[in-house]
């Protein structure tokens, strides 16, 4: 719905609509995660339910928190890193597709993805 609802936005090409789709993928399970740990400290929920195919994965809400956390850090060092596991892990495209969407070789996603992997595993679990 948020991607519907964007205004404004004139797709260029589909590597522009798997980024723009990536982020907001990373945007709606964080604040799903978000408004369900607010819940289990007592806030007030409204329980939906949801088609098994758009189901979020088994990760608890905390890991994801913290995935988010990590990620947003790594950003701020390697722009790039974060934006192949963006494309990866939310966007579920594989080295192939994310190479063609930031056009560059599949080389250097494969690199960058088990850096940026690496990295994000170190943050988390320190």
């Amino acid at each position: 719905m948020r991607l519907v609802k964007a205004q404004g936005l004139e797709w260029q090409n589909r590597e522009q609509f798997f980024g723009i789709s990536a982020n907001l993928m990373r945007q709606i399970l964080v604040d799903h995660a978000r408004k369900t740990s607010a819940a289990k400290r007592g806030g007030h929920s409204v329980m939906i339910t949801l088609d098994e195919s758009v189901a979020a994965s088994n990760e608890s809400e905390e890991d994801l928190l913290l995935l988010d956390a990590a990620l947003t850090k790594l950003s701020e060092i390697d722009a790039f890193g974060a934006r192949v596991i963006e494309l990866r892990y939310f966007a579920g495209l594989t080295i192939e597709e994310t190479a063609r969407a930031l056009g560059t070789s599949p080389m250097t996603v494969k690199r960058e993805w088990t850096t940026a992997r690496l990295w994000l595993h170190k943050e988390i679990t320190g």
